[in-house]
């Protein structure tokens, strides 16, 4: 059944940066929200695309040939196969839109990576 999601509840409700949380399902694909602080991994996903909306704060993201900012209600589409390296250098609020299948790292593993099944809905 339809409800509606309060996104401030559920970022108030992400105890971690890095950790992305399901918050809803639209045809096989994610609606996750994350708290981003610092600089993440280099790393490309070889049959996603991600989407980053920013719901608060701002959001570097490095590309191996450019450097994008992306503000409070912009979003950035990384296509499958693009290596790029998220970056917020303070708090950042986003909300990915990815296949389910999507491992927050990508081709790389490391103490971050959250395998798509041990990631708990919020």
């Amino acid at each position: 059944m339809p409800e509606v999601v309060n996104l401030a509840q559920k970022f108030a409700a992400l105890d971690r940066p890095w950790s992305p949380r399901a918050v809803g399902e639209v045809s096989g694909h994610q609606v996750r929200v994350a708290r981003l602080e610092g600089e993440f991994t280099w790393h490309h996903h070889d049959d996603e695309d991600e989407m980053f909306l920013v719901y608060r704060g701002e959001l570097t993201m490095h590309l191996r040939d450019k450097v994008l900012t992306v503000r409070e209600g912009e979003f950035v589409i990384i296509p499958c196969g693009v290596e790029h390296k998220p970056e917020a250098k303070s708090e950042t609020l986003v909300v990915l839109f990815e296949p389910a299948e999507t491992r927050n790292t990508g081709n790389v593993t490391n103490e971050r990576t959250i395998e798509p099944d041990q990631m708990e809905p919020l």
